[in-house]
């Protein structure tokens, strides 16, 4: 009986320790100074999806919309998730900057991804 209420003290404990310390509430917006130039889909957001997003479990085909680079970006755009006529109300941009529900990608939103993803968006989210 004294061994299950350690353990279950020292997993209350854990539990209390990894809800701490997650900041899913954070929101980091883009700053309107930072100037990441010209944004082109290939070399600056497919990174960003590979690395973060299109992960096992997460926006890999199982989670909409598909982040694979074969797969994202006819993805995003016949899912509805930009907008080039109000970039900073597009789904995506929403997503990363942590505006909707949970920021993506989960380890919290980034100046720089937020950055990179808005400018795309406002150049016109072009496939290139």
């Amino acid at each position: 009986m004294k061994i299950i209420k350690i353990r279950n003290g020292i997993l209350l404990a854990l539990i209390a320790t990894v809800m701490s310390s997650c900041y899913y509430d954070e929101v980091i917006k883009v700053e309107e100074n930072i100037d990441v130039g010209e944004v082109t889909f290939s070399a600056d957001i497919i990174p960003i999806f590979t690395e973060s997003c299109a992960v096992s479990g997460c926006h890999n085909g199982n989670v909409s919309p598909n982040l694979l680079p074969a797969n994202a970006y006819n993805s995003l755009i016949n899912g509805n998730y930009v907008n080039v006529n109000d970039p900073k109300n597009s789904e995506l941009y929403l997503w990363v900057s942590g505006q909707k529900t949970l920021p993506m990608p989960p380890s919290g939103s980034d100046a720089t991804i937020n950055a990179n993803i808005l400018a795309w968006i406002e150049q016109g989210a072009l496939n290139n």
